[in-house]
C-alpha cells in the first residue's frame, strides 16, 4: 500500500480496492496494513469493515490459524458495541461462525473438545439472537463427517431441516449433500445432487470448482468420461494457482494419474509448486499432498522415477525423491488429525485414495497429450525404433561398426544414424582403444565423419550457424587424415550452411521491419508502406546474391579437388542443384529455373551411370521442386509419379515417406485435397517403418492437417497440428512448433472447443522455454492474445481483461510493430467496456487511435470504437450518450480516413456501419428520433438486401427502425408498412430465414 489513508472515506476506498484483488499474499498484507490505519480513526465501524476484509483475506487466502483471531475481536466489538453494527453488519458477523468452525477443523492442533466448545457458542449465539439452527446443524454434520463418525445421524439433523438466510448458499450445501452420498458409495445419487453445480446453474465463490473436482471419479465409475474430461479442463481452470484450492488440485491431480495422463499431471504439478510451500491449512496440505502422491507414486510405477519434478524450493526433485518425502509428510499430517479427532478417518481415506487403480487406461484429456516419455530430457530418451520393420542390426566389432556406418551413410541409410550413434558413445569413453586397421584409418577420420553427421543433424534443425562451423571442423580434420575428398564435401555443405543462415537473417531482418501480429495481418488487408517494400526487394536480392555465390564457390571447389570418387562427386553435384533450387525458390524467377535443370541433369546423369540410387532419387526430386517453383503442377506430377513408380520397384524405400509428402502437397496445390490427403496418409504410414530422424512426420502431420482441413474435417486436422507441434518441439525447432500450436489453439477456438484452447495454451505458456525467455516474445504474446480471446469466448471476462490489460501495456513498447499494439489496445478497451470500466476504456481507446495514426488498421479501430460507443449507451442509457458520441465520432473519422486511402472492407462499409451504431446508440439513449433517421439512413446505404450477408444486415437494420418507430415512438402504422414491405421482399428474394424476426416485430405491433 503507497500510502497510509488519512482518513475513513480514504480506507473505504483502498478497502474496496483491495476487495478487486485476487486472494494471496498481496491482498492479505494489504488487509493487515488497512486495520493498522483503521484502529488510528475513532470510528469502530471502519475498524469492523477492515476486519471482515482481513478474515475473509485469511479464509481465502490459506491461512486459518489467523482467521479465528480476527473474528474474536469482531465478535468483542460485537458484544461491545452491537449498535455499531447495521443489518448488513450483523449478518456478516453470524455468517462468519461458519468460516470459524471451517478454520478450527483444519488445524490438528485444536483439541476435539475445542471444536465441539465452539459449535455450543454458535448454537448459544444463534439461540439468544433467535436465528434458525439449520447452519448450526450444517456445522456439526461438517464435523461428524471429518471425524469419520456418526455422519448419517448428522447428516438427518442437518438436511431435514429448513435453509435460513445464514444457511450456506445452494451451490455449497449441494456439495455437501452430494459428498454424503459419495462416502457411501452411491456414485449415481451423488451425481444426480450434484448436476445444478457441475451444469452452472448454482455457483458461487468455491464453486462448481470444488465439486467438479470431486466428481470427476465418480463420473469416470459411471463411464461418463467425455464429461469428465470436459469438467476437468473447466474445474482445474478455476482452482490453479490458488492456494485455498489445494485440495481441490489434488484430485486433479489424482485424476491425471488415473486417467494415463501422468505427463499432464507432472505439468500441473509443477504449474502448482507454489502449493508445497505456501498452503498454511494442514487439512489442505494433506488433501494436496495425497493427491500428489497418487500421482508420483503411478510414475514412479511406470518406470520413471528418475524424472524431475517440481517439488518443495531450496532443491530439485526426482520422481522417487519428492514422492517419498510427500509420503512423510502426509502420513504424519493424517496421523495428527486422527490422533486429535481419535479415530483413523484420514489414515484410512489416504489409503483408499493411494490403492485406488487406474480406472482409465488412456483417456485424451487435452489437445496436447503427451506421454511420459515426451517429457524426459531429450538426452533420456533412446532414438525410436521402428514400429513396422525390424530394426538393423548394429555391428558390435568395432572395425565392422566403422566400416558399416560409412556405408550406409554413403548410401544415404537411414540406420546410419544408429551407427553413428553408437560409435559417439564409443569414442567418447575414456578407454577408448581405435582399431589398428587400415580399411578403417585412423582416428582422427571418425572424428570428422561425427563431427560430419552431427553438422547434418543440425543442418535438419535449420542451426545453420553451427552446422556450417561443425562441417568446417570436419574439413579440417579429413585434411588432416588424407581425405581430400570427403574434406570437398564439409566444405560444400558448410558453404550452403553459410548461404542459409543468410537468407534466414534477411527473412528475419525483413520481417521485424514490417512485423504484424501473425493472427491479425490477413484479417486486416492492411498495405504495406513503400519504404516496406523497399526493404522486401533488398531482403531477396541479398538472399539471391547468398545463394549465387555459394554454387559459384562449390563449382570452383568441386573442380579443383582432384580424385574423387562417384560417391562424393555426387554429393558435390547434389549440393550444387541445392543450392540454384534454393535460389530459384527465394526469387522465383523463370531466369533462374533454366541453371537449375541444367544442374540437375549433370547430377541425374552422372548418378544414372555410376548407378548411386539415392542420388538418382534426390536428382528426381529436386525436378519435381523445379517444375513445381516454376508453376508447371502437371508437369510436377507427372514426374513425381514416375519417381515413385521407380522407388516403389528399385527404392529407395526410405524416401517414398517424403515423396508421397511432396506429392500430397501438389496435389493440395491442384485443389485435389483428397488426392492429397491419401498421399499423405500413406506417406504417415510408410514412414513409421523408419527410425524417427529418417523422414520429417511433422511436416506429413502438418500437411495432412491442412488437406482435411479442406475436406470438412476440422476435429481430424486439429490431431495433426498438434501432433506435427509436437514433433517440431522434440525434434528441437521450437519456433515452428510454436507457431503450429498457435495455428491449432485458433482453430479450436473457432472450433468452440473454448476449454480445450485454454488447455492447450496454459500448457504451452507453463513451458521452461516460455519463462526463460528462449521463446520469441512476439510469439509468446500472440499464445498470449488467443488465450485471452479464448477466456473472452468461456466468459471468463475478468481473466480476459486482465490478460488483455498486460499485453497492451507490453505492445506499447513495439515500436517496429504499433499496427499490432493498435488492434490490441483496441481489444482491450472493448473488454474493458464489457467491464463496465469506461474511463480505463477510454485510455487504452486513446492508445489504439495514436498506434493507429502511425500504422493504420481502419476496420480492427472502427468496429472497436463503434462497440464501445454500443457498449456505454447500453449500460449507462442517456448519462453515457456523450461519451458514446465521442467513440462514434472517432469511428467516423476512421470511415473517412479510410475512404481517402480507398481502403476496402471485408464486410459492409465503414459507414453504413457507422450509421447504424448511430441509430442503435440512440435507441439505447431514449434518443428515438434520432435513432430512426440514422438507421434509415444505413438503410439507403446498404442498398437491396440482394446477398445473403447484407439480407442479413439490412433486415436487421428494418427490424430495428421497425421496433424504435412502432414501439417506442409508439407509430404503429408506419412500422407495420415498413415491416410489410420488408418482408414481401425478402420473402421474394427468398431470405424467409431473415423475414422471420420482422413478421414477429409485426405480429406484436398488431395485437398491441
Amino acid at each position: 500500500m503507497p500510502t497510509a489513508p488519512q482518513n475513513t472515506d480514504e480506507l473505504y476506498q483502498a478497502l474496496q480496492e483491495n476487495d478487486r484483488r485476487p486472494y494471496g499474499r498481496t491482498r492479505t498484507v494489504t488487509a493487515e496494513e488497512l486495520v493498522d490505519a483503521a484502529e488510528q480513526f475513532d470510528e469502530p465501524r471502519a475498524l469492523v469493515h477492515a476486519l471482515l476484509e482481513l478474515q475473509e483475506a485469511y479464509t481465502y487466502g490459506s491461512e486459518p490459524r489467523k482467521s479465528p483471531v480476527v473474528f474474536a475481536r469482531l465478535l468483542n466489538l460485537f458484544d461491545e458495541q452491537p449498535d455499531v453494527f447495521d443489518d448488513r453488519l450483523r449478518h456478516l458477523l453470524f455468517w462468519r461462525f461458519k468460516w470459524v468452525g471451517h478454520a478450527l477443523r483444519q488445524l490438528p492442533e485444536v483439541p476435539l473438545t475445542g471444536l465441539r466448545q465452539w459449535l455450543t457458542e454458535m448454537r448459544d449465539r444463534y439461540e439468544k439472537a433467535d436465528l434458525g439452527l439449520q447452519p448450526y446443524y450444517g456445522q456439526a454434520y461438517q464435523l461428524a463427517a471429518h471425524l469419520g463418525e456418526g455422519a448419517t445421524l448428522a447428516y438427518e439433523l442437518w438436511a431435514s431441516r429448513t435453509r435460513t438466510q445464514l444457511s450456506d448458499c445452494e451451490a455449497c450445501e449441494i456439495c455437501e449433500r452430494a459428498l454424503y452420498h459419495l462416502m457411501e458409495g452411491d456414485d449415481e445419487r451423488a451425481l444426480s445432487v450434484w448436476e445444478p453445480v457441475l451444469a452452472g446453474k448454482e455457483s458461487c465463490q468455491e464453486e462448481p470448482a470444488r465439486s467438479v473436482s470431486y466428481a470427476l471419479l465418480p463420473l469416470l465409475r459411471t463411464g461418463r468420461t467425455d464429461r469428465a474430461r470436459e469438467l476437468h479442463l473447466t474445474g482445474y481452470r478455476g482452482c490453479r494457482r490458488n492456494p485455498s484450492m489445494s485440495q481441490e488440485v489434488g484430485r486433479h491431480l489424482e485424476f491425471c494419474a488415473l486417467t494415463g495422463n501422468e505427463a499432464r499431471g507432472l505439468e500441473l504439478l509443477a504449474e502448482n509448486r507454489i502449493m508445497f510451500d505456501e498452503v498454511d491449512s494442514p487439512l489442505d496440505q494433506l488433501g494436496f499432498l495425497t493427491g500428489a502422491e497418487v500421482l508420483l507414486q503411478r510414475v514412479e510405477s511406470l518406470g520413471h522415477g528418475a524424472l524431475p519434478a517440481a517439488g518443495y524450493a531450496g532443491r530439485t526433485w526426482t520422481v522417487a525423491d519428492l514422492r517419498a518425502e510427500v509420503r512423510r509428510r502426509a502420513d504424519d499430517l493424517a496421523a495428527r488429525f486422527d490422533a486429535r479427532n481419535g479415530t483413523t478417518a484420514h489414515a484410512d481415506r489416504r489409503r483408499a485414495r493411494l490403492d485406488r487403480a487406474p480406472l482409465v487406461n488412456a483417456l485424451e484429456l487435452t489437445l496436447r497429450a503427451r506421454a511420459l516419455d515426451d517429457v524426459a530430457p531429450a538426452a533420456a530418451v533412446p532414438v525410436t525404433a521402428p514400429t513396422s520393420r525390424t530394426a538393423a542390426a548394429v555391428p558390435d566389432e568395432l572395425s565392422e561398426l566403422i566400416i558399416h556406418a560409412r556405408a550406409l551413410d554413403e548410401r544415404g541409410h537411414p540406420d546410419a544414424q544408429a551407427c553413428w550413434a553408437r560409435l559417439r558413445t564409443l569414442v567418447a569413453t575414456r578407454d577408448y582403444t581405435h582399431p589398428d586397421d587400415p580399411a578403417v584409418g585412423p582416428l582422427v577420420r571418425l572424428r570428422a565423419d561425427l563431427l560430419a553427421e552431427e553438422a547434418s543433424r543440425a543442418g535438419d534443425k535449420d542451426e545453420f550457424t553451427d552446422a556450417a562451423d561443425l562441417h568446417e571442423e570436419a574439413a579440417a580434420l579429413y585434411d588432416d587424415a588424407g581425405e581430400a575428398g570427403q574434406a570437398a564435401v564439409s566444405r560444400a555443405c558448410a558453404l550452403l550452411a553459410v548461404a542459409e543462415k543468410a537468407v534466414a537473417d534477411a527473412s528475419a531482418g525483413n520481417a521485424g521491419e514490417d512485423a504484424e501480429a501473425p493472427a491479425e495481418s490477413a484479417a486486416q488487408g492492411t498495405e504495406a508502406p513503400a519504404d516496406n517494400a523497399a526493404r522486401g526487394i533488398d531482403a531477396a536480392d541479398a538472399k539471391v546474391a547468398a545463394l549465387t555465390a555459394a554454387h559459384a564457390s562449390m563449382v570452383r571447389l568441386h573442380e579443383e579437388t582432384p580424385d574423387l570418387t562417384p560417391s562424393q562427386e555426387a554429393r558435390l553435384l547434389r549440393l550444387r542443384a541445392t543450392a540454384l533450387g534454393l535460389r530459384l525458390q527465394t526469387s522465383r524467377s523463370e531466369e533462374h529455373a533454366a541453371p537449375v535443370q541444367a544442374e540437375i541433369d549433370k547430377l541425374l546423369g552422372f548418378a544414372t551411370e555410376h548407378d548411386i540410387a539415392v542420388q538418382v532419387s534426390g536428382a528426381l526430386l529436386l525436378r519435381t521442386s523445379t517444375h513445381a517453383l516454376s508453376g508447371d503442377l502437371p508437369a510436377a506430377v507427372t514426374e513425381i509419379d514416375a519417381l515413385l513408380d521407380r522407388l516403389k520397384s528399385s527404392g529407395p524405400a526410405w524416401h517414398l515417406p517424403r515423396t508421397l509428402g511432396l506429392r500430397g502437397r501438389l496435389q493440395l496445390a491442384l485443389h485435389d485435397a483428397q488426392a492429397a490427403q491419401a498421399d499423405l496418409a500413406e506417406g504417415l504410414r510408410l514412414a513409421a517403418e523408419w527410425p524417427a530422424d529418417a523422414v520429417d512426420t511433422a511436416r506429413l502431420h502438418g500437411d495432412l492437417a491442412e488437406a482435411v482441413m479442406h475436406l470438412g474435417r476440422p476435429d481430424e486436422a486439429l490431431r495433426h497440428l498438434t501432433r506435427s507441434a509436437e514433433l517440431e518441439l522434440r525434434n528441437g525447432s521450437r519456433t515452428d512448433a510454436y507457431c503450429t500450436y498457435s495455428n491449432a489453439a485458433q482453430l479450436s477456438l473457432d472450433l468452440g472447443r473454448v476449454e480445450d484452447c485454454i488447455a492447450l495454451l496454459d500448457s504451452l505458456l507453463a513451458e521452461p522455454g516460455v519463462a526463460a525467455g528462449d521463446v520469441d516474445d512476439r510469439l509468446v504474446a500472440q499464445l498470449r492474445l488467443t488465450r485471452a480471446r479464448a477466456l473472452h469466448a468461456g466468459e471468463d471476462l475478468k481473466a480476459a481483461t486482465a490478460e488483455f490489460v498486460a499485453l497492451a501495456a507490453e505492445s506499447a513498447g513495439w515500436h517496429d510493430d504499433p499496427g499490432s499494439h493498435a488492434m490490441i489496445a483496441a481489444e482491450t478497451a472493448v473488454l474493458l467496456g464489457e467491464s463496465g470500466e469506461f474511463d480505463r476504456a477510454r485510455e487504452a481507446a486513446d492508445q489504439a487511435l495514436a498506434a493507429h495514426a502511425r500504422a493504420p488498421r481502419y476496420e480492427h479501430l472502427s468496429n472497436s470504437m463503434r462497440e464501445l460507443a454500443r457498449l456505454q449507451a447500453q449500460q449507462q442509457g442517456r448519462q453515457g450518450l456523450d461519451s458514446a458520441r465521442a467513440f462514434l465520432t472517432d469511428a467516423g473519422r476512421i470511415a473517412d480516413e479510410a475512404r481517402t486511402a480507398e481502403y476496402e472492407t471485408h464486410g459492409r462499409s465503414l459507414d453504413t456501419a457507422l450509421a447504424y451504431e448511430h441509430g442503435r446508440v440512440a435507441a439505447y439513449a431514449g434518443e428515438y428520433e434520432e435513432a430512426l433517421i440514422a438507421l434509415d439512413k444505413a438503410l439507403a446505404l446498404l442498398g437491396d438486401p440482394n446477398q445473403d450477408d447484407d439480407a442479413g444486415e439490412w433486415a436487421e437494420c428494418v427490424r430495428l427502425a421497425g421496433a424504435v418507430e412502432g414501439l417506442y415512438l409508439e407509430r404503429p402504422a408506419p412500422a407495420l408498412t415498413r415491416l410489410d414491405t420488408a418482408i414481401a421482399r425478402l420473402t421474394a428474394l427468398g431470405h424467409t430465414e431473415e423475414a422471420e424476426a420482422l413478421t414477429s416485430l409485426a405480429t406484436r405491433l398488431r395485437d398491441e
